[in-house]
């Protein structure tokens, strides 16, 4: 399975379930009681940036195309996994330098203090068994969902075409 988390602004109500959910499934036990033992306590891949008074919006990795972050780490612990597929961190490569966290523009990677990396994955087991990342599933909103590949390219011939003037011949994703 294919995709990208899409976010839809306007539906959050900074509830925090993406948070949690994102840090029970990178937790050891994957179970919410379990996890809140585990010693280092599980982190959380999303979260949730204030924009303005009224406004909050989950923020985790865009697993670009031509990532920045892939290109800034010396040590190739930052990898794309396949052509459309996430960025993954080899943990057991990362030596902490931090130049992945420079090169993000989104400020989605960041660091434990114990010069250990961490951003989200994508929930790569979850879709390697035909599963939506953790955040989407516990969003009871619909403000997180997950696009395949076609409907995310779609989405961007939509926004290309808004930006120039344009809008869909029939109003529908391109």
């Amino acid at each position: 399975m294919k995709g990208r988390v899409h976010v839809n602004v306007e539906r959050c109500v900074t509830c925090k379930r993406c948070v949690l959910a994102c840090a029970v499934e990178h937790s050891e036990s994957k179970e919410l009681i379990a996890a809140m033992t585990e010693t280092p306590a599980p982190r959380a891949r999303v979260k949730l940036t204030q924009i303005n008074s009224d406004v909050a919006v989950p923020t985790e990795c865009r697993h670009c195309d031509a990532a920045a972050c892939v290109a800034a780490c010396p040590t190739g612990a930052l990898f794309k996994g396949g052509p459309d597929g996430p960025v993954v961190l080899a943990l057991e490569r990362c030596v902490g330098c931090a130049s992945c966290m420079l090169a993000c523009p989104y400020g989605v990677v960041r660091h434990d203090g114990d010069k250990i990396i961490y951003k989200c994955d994508l929930c790569v087991e979850r879709l390697a068994v035909e599963q939506i990342p953790a955040c989407v599933e516990a969003c009871p909103t619909g403000c997180l969902t997950f696009k395949s590949q076609d409907q995310v390219r779609g989405w961007l011939r939509q926004v290309e075409q808004l930006g120039r003037g344009r809008l869909p011949a029939d109003g529908q994703e391109g």
